[in-house]
């Protein structure tokens, strides 16, 4: 008997073809098969209104699918299955027949190129360009144009959800529909970690470098992540190394440039630095207006354009929230069974998004300076005595996470400080108030000021 996961894989790439990407994404992911006993099938679901959802509207599709893959199958259950539940049960599965990490089922995979471990949807004619990302996008064009020979490695860097990843995934499509003998392939630096300590445990780390030595394109995704992996560092530096003097392409991204990476050899960090390292910042309005136009038409929703406009005017920060909000107004849209009205659409983001304040970071800074009783223009001194350097990491945090200034634009507010400047702020003091009570409390008495607690 096919086991569960393999079962409701093949289960979904036959309901995916039958309803909207939307739908297929917002009902059935966090689904999975729990028993499979005779001619029964037993669904878990995340809650019981997706239970209802799929009962009601989906119940046809995914009996159609399951029974195209076993015509045994008569019945199915729907039930609210906790994720400890599905855990359980993956390692109980894995204890009987353990699977290689590449076949695990995940629900963002199903549509992975299994030899270039590339998703297809991501391309360059459905990357949205604007001011924000455009010399990102040009250094892509110029790798695609020159691999191996321009740009190498290319280093982009920027927020979350800002695009990076369907950049590069959008850089091996092209080179691998160009030139299918080209070998390319992708991987995040995560499942990069895990294959070499596979390979140690296994005793093959010789095949593992036999397989990453021989791509024409190497692309790598969050590579700040190597940060203290010793092991990996030292195995990576040597499979770039063998790349780069073979002429061959390398491709990374990362959440901060690589001279903010911590815990990382230096030897690494120059080769990180040795070809061209570009940021992506925050979309502005009119391009988060053209994602959102983008997404719909892809994805086929019926939203009205003014509808479009709230979501671009009230979600700032990156592309993923925006598409999580358009996501949410379609569904809601679904629910009710007809078109959303702009201040339906403001009401239901208002419930999810931190209102807007009318503060400027100026404001913010001469706040800070106020609390702290030192004087304004010693925020903006280039020192790094206690009694300055974190009252101007606060007023950095603040204006970051209350304003969602771009840590550039946060430099550039204090007398033109470097962008990594801002990022070490934030990060300081997100760490700080994990085990500072005192912190918290100074920085409620700040924000009191102007409303955002």
């Amino acid at each position: 008997m096919m086991i569960n996961d393999e079962l409701w894989k093949k289960a979904l790439g036959g309901i995916e073809t039958e309803i909207s990407r939307a739908n297929f994404l917002t009902w059935f992911k966090n689904t999975h098969i729990i028993e499979h006993s005779e001619n029964t099938i037993t669904i878990g679901v995340p809650s019981n209104f997706v239970k209802e959802w799929l009962e009601n509207k989906y119940h046809k599709y995914i009996l159609k699918s399951l029974r195209n893959i076993s015509p045994d199958i008569r019945v199915i259950n729907y039930t609210i299955a906790s994720e400890n539940l599905k855990i359980d049960q993956k390692l109980k599965i894995q204890k009987e027949s353990p699977p290689p990490p590449e076949e695990q089922l995940e629900f963002k995979d199903f549509n992975l190129d299994p030899n270039t471990n590339l998703n297809p949807r991501y391309t360059l004619e459905t990357f949205i360009v604007g001011p924000f990302n455009e010399l990102a996008y040009a250094a892509a064009l110029e790798v695609i144009k020159n691999l191996g020979k321009a740009l190498n490695p290319l280093f982009i860097y920027g927020g979350v959800g800002l695009g990076k990843t369907h950049l590069l995934q959008a850089i091996g499509n092209t080179i691998h529909i160009k030139d299918p003998r080209k070998r390319v392939y992708y991987i995040t630096s995560e499942k990069f970690s895990n294959e070499i300590v596979s390979s140690i445990q296994n005793h093959n780390i010789h095949n593992f470098k036999e397989k990453y030595r021989d791509y024409d394109l190497l692309i790598i995704d969050d590579v700040q992540f190597f940060g203290g992996k010793v092991k990996t560092q030292e195995e990576f530096f040597y499979t770039f190394n063998t790349l780069y003097e073979s002429g061959k392409q390398v491709v990374f991204s990362s959440d901060r440039p690589p001279k903010s990476i911590p815990d990382i050899e230096e030897r690494l960090r120059s080769r990180l630095e040795a070809g061209a390292y570009i940021d992506i910042s925050e979309p502005e309005y009119e391009t988060r207006l053209a994602i959102l136009k983008s997404k719909t038409l892809e994805k086929k929703l019926d939203i009205s354009e003014k509808v479009l406009e709230v979501i671009a005017s009230v979600v700032q920060k990156n592309i993923r929230e925006l598409e999580g909000a358009l996501n949410t107004i379609h569904m809601q849209s679904v629910y009710h069974n007809r078109i959303l009205t702009p201040d339906e659409a403001k009401v239901i983001l208002s419930k999810n998004t931190r209102p807007k304040i009318n503060i400027t970071p100026a404001q913010i800074i001469k706040n800070v300076a106020e609390f702290y009783d030192i004087p304004e223009r010693m925020m903006f001194e280039r020192t790094r005595k206690t009694e300055i350097v974190k009252p101007r990491q606060i007023a950095m945090f603040l204006i970051r996470e209350d304003l969602g200034g771009s840590y550039p634009f946060i430099g550039q507010k204090f007398n033109g400080m470097d962008h990594t400047t801002a990022i070490h702020a934030y990060e300081k003091i997100i760490n700080d108030l994990k085990k500072n009570s005192t912190l918290e409390e100074e920085l409620r008495s700040i924000r009191e000021k102007y409303q955002v607690k």
